[in-house]
């Protein structure tokens, strides 16, 4: 018979050997309720996919770790958005333009139903400029935009906010838009070939050239076309304006003194739903570390100037899109609130 002691022993190891497996069945639970944020943005060769990693890093510690960022590249701007409407995401990369034609059905989303909600007005990061580009060799045959009209063009991927961009540009200039949509990496050889007679490059704040174009300038001596005077006139007309880029941004001689290229504003919006503190945080850290941000990409130097004329500009473009109550919460705080704008609801 097994003495008092003998059976006292062997209850405490078993509690003690109960609470250490009770405390490693805590811990993996406790692991899994960090949640997860997945930043959706355009494919891998894509500005908006190069600087993720430094705006989820940034947004992960305003959130004291109660979050997990995951980068999630889509074929496209427009790609990226459908999957955070469609709930494969919670933050989507778009522009201005996009958030248009979303409320508007238009193009990429004609007859299209988010199955989970639309995106609302969240943050705008930075400016792009989207301009047109051809062979060196073939440069005197194109002088204005209006030579591109009818012709074989990429105008950089479809789906792409470039690409949108330069839709509604020679929809204000009503020409014919015909895009040829290549593999980017090809771009040197589609010009070579004939292919494309001009493929649209884009720049971020008038200083960080789009990845591709510059994998494509090591191949190929290209030349910037600009658009011709009565062109520009058309398109002010039409509510867009024209902005000036270095051409230094190559490295290599393009033609012209000056780029003029057709801006868009770019932001990362989210869904109705997310919290109004995780995006009031998430803002007020990209406000608060604004010069860190451009100090490690030039992109970011507007946003830098003026942080908080970019985030009305950006509601401004789209009036009729609500806005997030985190945002709104910002804004109100830096009294730039418009009473005219409206507040998204869930």
């Amino acid at each position: 018979m097994m003495s008092r002691s003998r059976v006292s022993l062997l209850a405490a190891s078993a509690a003690a050997l109960a609470l250490t497996f009770s405390t490693l069945a805590v811990d993996p639970a406790a692991a899994q309720e960090r949640k997860s944020l997945r930043w959706a943005t355009s494919s891998v060769d894509s500005y908006g996919y190069k600087i993720a990693a430094t705006m989820a890093e940034v947004t992960e510690k305003a959130l004291g770790g109660e979050y997990t960022v995951t980068v999630n590249p889509y074929p496209s701007t427009t790609g990226a958005m459908k999957a955070v409407m469609d709930g494969d995401g919670e933050i989507g990369y778009t522009a201005d333009v996009g958030m248009t034609q979303l409320y508007e059905k238009e193009g990429g989303f004609k007859n299209y139903e988010p199955k989970k909600g639309l995106l609302v007005h969240t943050w705008y990061a930075y400016p792009m400029e989207t301009f047109m580009m051809v062979l060196a060799e073939k440069a005197d045959q194109f002088k204005c935009l209006k030579d591109f009209s009818g012709k074989p063009t990429f105008f950089t991927p479809a789906g792409f906010m470039n690409w949108l961009n330069f839709q509604r540009v020679f929809k204000a200039l009503e020409y014919d838009f015909k895009h040829v949509q290549i593999d980017p990496k090809t771009q040197a050889d589609a010009l070579k070939s004939g292919t494309i007679v001009g493929a649209v490059a884009y720049t971020t704040s008038g200083h960080s050239l789009v990845p591709y174009w510059t994998e494509t300038e090591v191949r190929i001596d290209a030349k910037a076309v600009n658009p011709c005077p009565d062109e520009i006139e058309k398109l002010k007309a039409a509510g867009l304006s024209v902005s000036p880029v270095d051409p230094k941004v190559f490295t290599k001689d393009v033609g012209v003194e000056q780029i003029l290229g057709v801006p868009i504003l770019f932001g990362y919006n989210v869904r109705a739903d997310m919290p109004e503190e995780v995006v009031y945080k998430m803002v007020s850290a990209f406000y608060e570390n604004r010069e860190q941000l451009a100090k490690a990409e030039a992109g970011f130097t507007p946003l830098a100037k003026d942080f908080i004329g970019m985030q009305v500009n950006g509601i401004k473009s789209a009036p009729n899109v609500p806005v997030h109550p985190g945002l709104a919460k910002f804004l109100k705080e830096h009294n730039a609130w418009d009473d005219s704008w409206t507040i998204a609801s869930n």
